[in-house]
């Protein structure tokens, strides 16, 4: 099956490099471009696009608004939206993960994890750049640093799951610890050596966690992690 994709960035040089690399791959094709937000979200309710890969800076709505109204909790039919920016700033990753976006990457990736995101995307998974992945994980190393910060463009009121509550069903002790590995970034194989378990039984905990939350993958689970850690 061909995975269909939106590009939306506001410089056609951008597009085209993504375009590039997408359409080169046999499972997938860009089937739009838009180079503003509400560029974007018009043609992603004309295209239906399996993916959207979205710049934070863009003209008209930025990228995390359209995350939101095409992600969000409140999207009539959710859509799957990668943000791919050129900054890397704390408050960017936050409200893209808050409004529900599937990845997270830097411009500077390269063309690899550009397609690893797709098709992490599609798989009902998610990627970060690495060097984000860093960062967050110095965070929950070192939560002190980050109490009482609130990222710019996700005050209000948000859904419990990203405020950090408690769910309504409780999670295990064993799927917390998997929650907290999954913050780390841990592959399933990777849970199963840790918790000495099959990548089966790990699979399966991040399902049941997943329903608990309420959210659509891992970085759902992530986000609620750092906001259990980080509270306000």
């Amino acid at each position: 099956m061909t995975t269909r994709i939106l590009l939306a960035d506001d410089q056609d040089s951008v597009r085209i490099g993504f375009r590039l690399i997408l359409d080169a791959q046999p499972d997938m094709e860009v089937v739009g471009e838009a180079a503003d937000g509400l560029e974007t979200l018009a043609l992603a309710h004309e295209l239906r696009p399996d993916v959207v890969l979205a710049d934070v800076r863009m003209p008209g709505l930025d990228g995390l608004e359209v995350t939101r109204r095409l992600a969000g909790p409140d999207a009539a039919a959710p859509v799957r939206v990668i943000v791919v920016t050129t900054f890397d700033l704390d408050e960017y990753v936050h409200g893209a993960l808050r409004h529900g976006a599937c990845g997270f990457l830097l411009k500077r990736s390269g063309p690899t994890l550009l397609v690893e995101a797709v098709r992490a995307a599609m798989a009902g998974d998610a990627l970060i750049s690495p060097s984000v992945t860093v960062r967050l994980l110095r965070h929950l190393r070192h939560p002190a640093g980050m109490r009482g910060e609130q990222p710019a463009g996700v005050r209000g009121e948000q859904p419990a799951e990203v405020r950090g509550e408690q769910p309504t069903e409780p999670l295990t002790e064993r799927e917390r610890e998997v929650a907290e590995l999954v913050a780390q970034g841990m592959t399933n194989a990777e849970i199963a050596a840790e918790l000495v378990i099959s990548a089966g039984t790990a699979k399966t905990h991040i399902a049941n966690i997943q329903r608990k939350l309420a959210v659509r993958n891992r970085v759902g689970i992530a986000a609620w992690v750092w906001d259990t850690r980080h509270p306000g």
